[in-house]
């Protein structure tokens, strides 16, 4: 029986206030409007940003009930009035990131911050209302995205369509992880081939900012992160050397320029804390140098030295690793299904999302890259 037009009734992982744990819940998800789809979704997986905004003060807001998840793909259910890049049926990636195609920075070749990004700062939908109630409430969507429940509702220009063929528990990765680090390293930082780059924090994106060091031609790329435990699978996608800044009396800077004679091209913070950063932009060449970074820092402020600019050095910040939101996606999966790029690497581990407070102390452990989420 179609659903086209109707509520549906689905299981989606709700926090229902700061720092609380994912509670599963029974929610009422709205037939899109105009411009919309609703997507139901496939695989989906917990990000370092949803790790963070679980313990994060300065990331939380008051915007709760939310169905959080920014990473994920899926199914069309249906579409609204006005649509008309995707259609029921159509496998698609979902994306935080819109491509209006429109605005100044999708019209720009070199742009991707697309503006209807800031859309996702209200938590609701574009007309100021949600498409998810629960138990009689309003709940926040989250990302321009919320993967957190078996169908969700997005606009069409969040939603990138990729090949009918694509494994949608391997290309979701393509919704963030993987494109944010992959695309830094490739887009963002130009990693020239015969150069050496420093990668700090080993998480799934510090390992895709790994791969696309090795496939942009880095002839030494040094994997740094204090847990031991994450240096293996660095090796294995690409990591040249590994080093644990807890092993030395030398800040880690010293120790990179030690290893390198005058300091690396290339440096990528992946973690988002604001000391790593001021360590990775002092680790860079003095004088072309660059530090890309990558990891989220919000409502904290930057300590850096302005001496370590006056000879050339450069920082640059990085979203979604430079690609534009639905060109990007869907070249990336084209690029998977030609087996150019290795995604199986990322996926650690396998949970239903009924299990999803299980994954996120898998994801504290260190052990676990990324754990699909199969709805």
């Amino acid at each position: 029986m179609s659903t086209t037009g109707k509520v549906i009734r689905c299981k989606a992982a709700i926090v229902w206030k700061p720092g609380g744990s994912f509670s599963i819940e029974e929610v009422e998800v709205a037939p899109p409007k105009a411009k919309e789809v609703r997507i139901k979704m496939v695989a989906t997986a917990l990000c370092g940003t949803e790790m963070k905004m679980l313990k994060d003060k300065n990331l939380q807001h008051q915007h709760y009930p939310i169905i959080m998840g920014h990473e994920g793909a899926g199914i069309v259910e249906s579409v609204g009035e006005g649509v008309s890049t995707v259609k029921a049926g159509d496998k698609v990636i979902a994306l935080f990131l819109p491509q209006c195609g429109e605005c100044t920075s999708c019209l720009n070749s070199a742009d991707n911050f697309c503006i209807k990004l800031k859309q996702a700062e209200t938590h609701l939908m574009s007309d100021g209302t949600s498409r998810f109630t629960c138990k009689g409430k309003p709940v926040y969507h989250f990302g321009n995205t919320s993967t957190f429940s078996e169908y969700t509702v997005m606009d069409e220009i969040s939603v990138a369509k990729i090949d009918a063929a694509a494994p949608l528990e391997k290309v979701f990765l393509v919704s963030c992880g993987f494109s944010t680090g992959y695309g830094g390293a490739i887009n963002t930082a130009k990693v020239t081939p015969g150069s050496t780059c420093a990668v700090f924090g080993l998480g799934g994106v510090g390992l895709s900012v790994i791969m696309g060091c090795k496939a942009a031609g880095a002839t030494r790329i040094i994997a740094v992160d204090i847990n031991k435990d994450k240096f293996e699978k660095a090796k294995e996608v690409g990591a040249t050397e590994c080093i644990n800044p807890q092993d030395y009396e030398k800040p880690i800077q010293e120790v990179l320029f030690d290893l390198t004679g005058d300091g690396v091209d290339f440096s990528f913070e992946v973690i988002g804390n604001p000391e790593t950063v001021a360590a990775a932009l002092a680790s860079c060449h003095e004088s072309h140098g660059v530090c890309v970074i990558i990891g989220l820092i919000i409502g904290v402020q930057l300590n850096i030295s302005g001496h370590l600019f006056f000879s050339g050095r450069s920082l640059k910040g990085s979203v979604y690793g430079g690609w534009k939101g639905r060109d990007g996606a869907s070249k990336l999966v084209s690029d998977y299904m030609a087996k150019k790029i290795n995604l199986d690497a990322l996926i650690t581990h396998s949970l239903n999302l009924d299990k999803i407070n299980e994954a996120v102390e898998l994801m504290k452990t260190g052990k676990c890259v990324r754990c699909v989420l199969l709805l």
